[in-house]
């Protein structure tokens, strides 16, 4: 297994930035956009922030970006082929919620990212965070309940759900055990 190590914020705080520059947005641009306050762009583009889930979220919804794609532009990856050994695992410092990029960082239109959600934790992503995409949630080992707006939905082993139009969720595993599922991501148009 690989884990995004603190020399990592670094290469994520320079790709934060490229994002930002790439769209000729100031710091205050992206501010406005994201609902991230300037001093914590700031951080996380100088390394010295390692961001949550939510706020990278909150950034890739500006940047019309997945976490995953910002992620893996990090890295800079352009394989076809990711082993399990390759595969970069991110986890949040807030919750202990881990994310493994599943697919080729290849710029493909989809992604696969597995979730591992300890029991008690919650991560919440606004509605800007999925405008553009269309998302689809496995549940592989455990419980989910899963907030789509004012929709709760249960989730179990087995469950799959096609999540519906941009609204703010939250991924909550109210269980005793880890919960771990995968999201299967594609680009909307």
């Amino acid at each position: 297994m690989s884990t995004i190590s603190n020399d990592f914020d670094h290469c994520l705080g320079d790709r934060v930035r490229a994002e930002r520059e790439l769209r000729g947005w100031s710091l205050s641009d992206l501010a406005g956009q994201s609902g991230v306050s300037r001093a914590m762009i700031h951080k996380i583009e100088r390394g010295e922030s390692s961001p949550t889930a939510s706020l990278l979220g909150k950034l890739c919804g500006a940047f019309s970006l997945t976490v995953s794609s910002l992620i893996a532009r990090a890295e800079a990856g352009s394989q076809r082929l990711t082993r399990r050994s390759e595969q970069q695992v991110w986890t949040d410092p807030e919750t202990g919620y881990s994310r493994r990029h599943v697919s080729p960082a290849n710029g493909s239109p989809f992604d696969i990212v597995e979730i591992d959600l300890p029991p008690g934790a919650a991560v919440a992503y606004p509605a800007s965070s999925f405008v553009f995409l269309r998302q689809c949630i496995w549940i592989a080992d455990g419980e989910l309940t899963f907030a789509e707006g004012d929709v709760v939905h249960q989730l179990k082993s087995g469950d799959c759900l096609l999540l519906g139009p941009a609204a703010d969720c939250e991924f909550r595993n109210r269980g005793a055990v880890n919960c771990r599922y995968v999201v299967t991501v594609l680009k909307a148009g």
